[in-house]
């Protein structure tokens, strides 16, 4: 097995705090790490959170998925009660899991009460814990870890109990040592798969696009703003999320129905089809970890143009494989896009170089870092002696 210590195989358990059927960033990562791993001949189970959708073990793909009840206590008498209730059986849960799996190692993806019972279930049994953050503690619109102490606390005892912490970006790898006291950490980035089938779709000449959740982070508001000051160009945003109605009774207001359209969540296929008809693709993030709408921009051939906040100046080159702007500053903003529209050559380079660099990140280049990883990890000895 290419990349892995003669040939080891790793049972691996990928903790994530949500999975299929719900959809983002970071069900698709940990979907497509477990099937790559698996094909790389690791024995992997997916634990999740429970969140009501599924409670029975299932397959989805070619990985067992868990969902597993993550109770934690709160400081309401009720919620107290609840917990103390719900807590043991929880518990059992988790231990009989592991019991069935005897994971070799506890993979923790996006913090959270995932996490608590992960380093719970270390602390037992000393399985070597890895955490691998999202960017959760920096582009959480719900502002969970400003809210919890449990969980910022929680994240801290967990970096320093893991063998390794992994992120997809310097930019998060820096705010887990500055907030959370992490040593240095590695950075694995995100993948896309092969282009999805999709028909015959017409590039067109004044169609921009942007994909994501409608969340405040997302920015989603800003381009909105600068789409307003820009004329005859349109705007399709993909996606569903909290902000959904504040957008559009932003598109409202500004007199926009004709111009700005809210698509909706679409299957791969269909953001596939999106981006294949846009000028360009738009990323106006206040915060991003990483972007994995960037690696399907590329994929599709589209120009991109990407946030500077967060990660993604990282691996975007400015001016050629993308184009950076801050998106808080709505009028750079505008001005990019109409340079964009305006200059077919630049769109024509931007997008030829962006389809030769999403090569470098294909999933199973992703889980053959995961896998150098574990590798390491494992050939210690469990007292770290």
């Amino acid at each position: 097995m290419a990349g892995s210590d003669a040939g080891r195989r790793h049972r691996i358990a990928l903790i994530s705090s949500s999975y299929a059927p719900h959809v983002g960033g970071v069900e698709e990562h940990v979907a497509q790490i477990a099937d790559a791993l698996h094909v790389r001949g690791h024995q992997v189970e997916v634990w999740t959170v429970d969140r009501g959708a599924r409670a029975a073990p299932t397959d989805t793909g070619k990985v067992p998925v868990r969902y597993l009840p993550t109770p934690l206590p709160a400081r309401r008498l009720g919620a107290l009660l609840k917990y103390a209730y719900t807590a043991p059986a929880a518990r059992r849960r988790w231990k009989a899991a592991a019991g069935a799996l005897q994971p070799d190692v506890l993979v923790v993806q996006c913090f959270g009460p995932n996490g608590v019972y992960a380093l719970r279930l270390h602390r037992r049994t000393g399985i070597p814990l890895v955490v691998v953050s999202h960017g959760e503690t920096l582009g959480d619109d719900n502002a969970v870890f400003a809210r919890s102490r449990l969980l910022r606390s929680t994240l801290r005892d967990a970096l320093t109990a893991s063998a390794a912490h992994a992120a997809p970006s310097r930019y998060v790898l820096d705010d887990l040592t500055a907030r959370f006291g992490a040593r240095v950490g590695t950075v694995i980035p995100n993948g896309v798969a092969a282009l999805p089938s999709i028909g015959d779709v017409a590039r067109q000449d004044d169609l921009l696009v942007a994909v994501g959740r409608l969340g405040r982070m997302k920015g989603f508001d800003l381009l909105i703003d600068a789409v307003s000051r820009i004329d005859d160009v349109r705007l399709e945003i993909v996606g569903d999320g909290p902000e959904r109605d504040a957008l559009q009774q932003r598109i409202e207001s500004a007199g926009l129905n004709s111009r700005v359209r809210l698509l909706g969540e679409r299957d791969a296929s269909g953001v596939a089809e999106r981006i294949a008809a846009a000028t360009a693709v738009v990323v106006p993030s206040r915060s991003e970890s990483f972007g994995i709408v960037a690696l399907e921009a590329w994929r599709g051939g589209a120009p991109l143009l990407m946030t500077t906040r967060g990660g993604a100046a990282e691996f975007v080159r400015d001016g050629e494989d993308g184009l950076l702007v801050d998106p808080l500053d709505i009028e750079a903003l505008a001005t990019t896009i109409r340079r964009l529209i305006a200059d077919a050559g630049l769109r024509s380079r931007l997008a030829t170089a962006g389809a030769e660099r999403v090569r470098a990140f294909s999933w199973p280049r992703v889980a053959l870092l995961y896998e150098m990883m574990l590798d390491a990890i494992l050939r210690r000895p469990r007292n770290g002696a």
